[in-house]
């Protein structure tokens, strides 16, 4: 089974995906931020590594849902290829950060791709306003985020809305990350957990 965990930079994918990976024994598949070799770039120079950003996590994110796939356990995955195709990619498009040349050849990519990959059986998405948003990223502290523009977060949010409002490939689960706590509050962990059971299992 594939669990997927969706949300803007900061909504908690991370800390979520570690405890519900504890919790139920899933195994966990992270994003790779920390050997990805355009992060750095990209936040100093949008325009010029936007391109290259997104396909370096279209080709990761590909090859983590097929492994997810054939790997035969029950996986809890740390973003979707969706959402840099539906949101990353065409958030930096509409901001003029990428060229429509660069999109249209990205698009192009990851429509073949996605004929070959299955959705996943669980799409949990951590629904987060702006500020909690930046609260989260500056308590983690990446130096590389530091540069991240207000707009540019709010842009996110307002596609990650639009994608979710049509999201029709599986069942779906929204949290409010602004109001459950799942790393401070064991009760709030608990109500997400019981969600989880009763959208995998029916227990209503």
């Amino acid at each position: 089974m594939h669990i997927a965990i969706a949300g803007n930079i900061g909504s908690g994918k991370t800390t979520l995906t570690r405890l519900l990976a504890k919790h139920f024994g899933w195994d966990p598949h992270y994003e790779d931020v920390d050997t990805n070799p355009y992060l750095n770039s990209f936040y100093e120079e949008m325009q010029r590594w936007s391109f290259n950003l997104q396909i370096y996590f279209l080709n990761s994110r590909f090859r983590q849902v097929v492994d997810i796939r054939n790997s035969g356990k029950t996986v809890i995955q740390d973003r979707t290829i969706y959402e840099d195709a539906y949101i990353f990619a065409p958030n930096l498009h509409s901001m003029n950060l990428m060229s429509t040349r660069d999109f249209d050849n990205y698009r192009s990519l990851f429509e073949l791709m996605s004929t070959f990959i299955q959705p996943p059986d669980l799409l949990i998405y951590l629904r987060a306003s702006v500020p909690t948003l930046v609260s989260q990223i500056q308590k983690r502290g990446r130096e590389y985020e530091s540069a991240i523009r207000l707009d540019y977060l709010k842009n996110l949010n307002d596609m990650y809305e639009e994608w979710i409002d049509g999201y029709k490939l599986g069942k779906l689960l929204i949290i409010d990350a602004d109001t459950l706590k799942v790393s401070e509050n064991p009760e709030d962990l608990g109500h997400v957990i019981e969600n989880i059971n009763a959208q995998l299992h029916g227990l209503f």
